[in-house]
């Protein structure tokens, strides 16, 4: 069978037709991309553009550092805490813990726990050279107890445990120390309001200790507040020979100490009263949560307002192409093409604000520290203080499902905002676009 020269001649015409009416084709692209590069008499559209992929990148990078320095925050907060302090505490309801040896033993046992501490913990008022003095809670415990607690040994700024093992002397943390100018083996005074009963009254109970070592956690609370004494001399100091108040447990999971509980409450032998690090911190730990979430809200309206400026933008540009699309629209583009073209375009500016984000957020974040340091050196004031804060630098932990999620809500907002300009622009009526021109 013949076929037609003029039958031959279409073929080609017919899937060029075909290739350039598939959904995002590269003729689609190209005339997207073109309107992305800006010309003289189209400046102002570009600087909207522009100030669309700037809002939509520092609003990115924004969510991004905030929200891993409070993750940074709330890491750095439970490991200083939870490395100082128990996971469960047991105290005694009706008798005193003065079997606390035998009972540490047991709870050692449990599967799971890895510490079990007897600790003995009061309030003083201590002071130094000078006559300086500071409020101080004072927690004592066995010299074997506090070697395993690496948290403390394990940063001894100065001096050694030598002298806390043989019950001779305290461990001071780094800032009480500063604050009261102790160095170690200089001697602190200790002062309890529960003292000595004397036919007049009580007198406070005064009493020197030699200082053993110095420690920093890097906490400036307990920095500041914490004083470590010998399992004996806290006893006899606090008028508890013999009974502990309360014994610290340490468990493989901290997470899993409801399911803790009756295991422990079993190895007891006798009723206890058992309290954990969340409840202990829960007020604590809510409000940042609930801090956490309300940032997240708030940096989102900037990615919001980048969006909005890019509906602005592309109504514009369309106002401004409304010849252009006229023509295309004559030569054969659908208006599911135009709409595709457009969305492109603004598709395009909230991809690559989002990259840049994402790129500026992550370098921030691993060089926070030192664009801290850089800021406090240009302004001559100490930004992010450990005297006014828990910790003694900015810590900054990325999430990668937190990032993800910005990264999804950035570009939703993004296709979202280019949706109404790219349907306005798909029904634009060629007739009355190339009659208004």
């Amino acid at each position: 069978m013949a076929v037609s020269s003029a039958a031959v001649d279409q073929q080609p015409k017919t899937k060029v037709a075909a290739s350039a009416s598939r959904p995002f084709s590269v003729f689609e692209r190209l005339v997207a991309w073109r309107y992305l590069r800006a010309r003289r008499k189209e400046a102002f559209i570009s600087v909207i553009a522009g100030f669309s992929f700037i809002g939509i990148m520092l609003g990115v990078a924004t969510l991004i550092i905030v929200m891993a320095v409070m993750n940074g925050f709330r890491t750095e907060l439970i490991t200083r805490i939870l490395g100082l302090n128990g996971h469960i505490i047991v105290q005694p309801v009706d008798t005193p813990l003065n079997d606390y040896a035998a009972l540490a033993q047991k709870f050692a046992a449990v599967p799971g726990v890895t510490m079990a501490i007897p600790l003995v913990e009061g309030e003083t008022l201590a002071s130094g050279k000078g006559g300086a003095g500071t409020g101080a809670l004072v927690r004592g415990m066995r010299a074997e107890d506090l070697t395993k607690l690496k948290t403390i040994s394990g940063n001894v700024k100065s001096g050694d445990l030598v002298g806390f093992a043989a019950g001779q002397g305290v461990l001071v943390g780094s800032r009480m120390a500063q604050q009261l100018g102790l160095s170690a083996g200089d001697q602190i005074t200790l002062i309890a309001p529960e003292g000595d009963v004397t036919p007049f009254g009580v007198n406070p109970r005064v009493k020197s200790y030699t200082v053993s070592g110095i420690f920093e956690i890097g906490m400036s609370e307990y920095d500041a507040s914490i004083i470590f004494m010998p399992l004996e001399e806290a006893q006899l100091y606090f008028n508890a020979p013999g009974i502990v108040q309360s014994i610290e447990l340490f468990i493989t999971k901290p997470d899993d100490v409801e399911a803790m509980r009756p295991q422990i409450e079993a190895a007891a032998g006798r009723q206890v009263f058992l309290t954990d690090w969340r409840q202990r911190n829960e007020t604590f730990f809510s409000a940042l949560q609930v801090e956490r979430n309300v940032m997240f809200m708030i940096l989102t309206l900037i990615v919001l307002v980048a969006a909005l400026n890019i509906i602005s933008g592309l109504i514009m540009l369309v106002k401004d192409k409304g010849s252009d699309i006229a023509i295309l629209r004559t030569m054969g583009a659908s208006s599911g093409a135009i709409m595709r073209i457009f969305f492109m375009t603004g598709a395009a500016i909230g991809i690559v604000g989002t990259l840049g984000g994402v790129l500026l957020g992550v370098l921030v974040c691993v060089n926070i520290e030192s664009i801290r340091g850089f800021f406090s050196w240009v302004s001559g004031t100490v930004l992010f203080d450990p005297q006014l804060y828990f910790l003694s630098k900015l810590p900054a932990e990325m999430d990668i499902g937190e990032t993800i999620t910005v990264v999804v809500m950035a570009l939703s907002l993004s296709f979202l905002a280019t949706i109404f300009p790219a349907w306005r622009a798909s029904r634009l009526d060629p007739v009355q676009a190339l009659r208004y021109e």
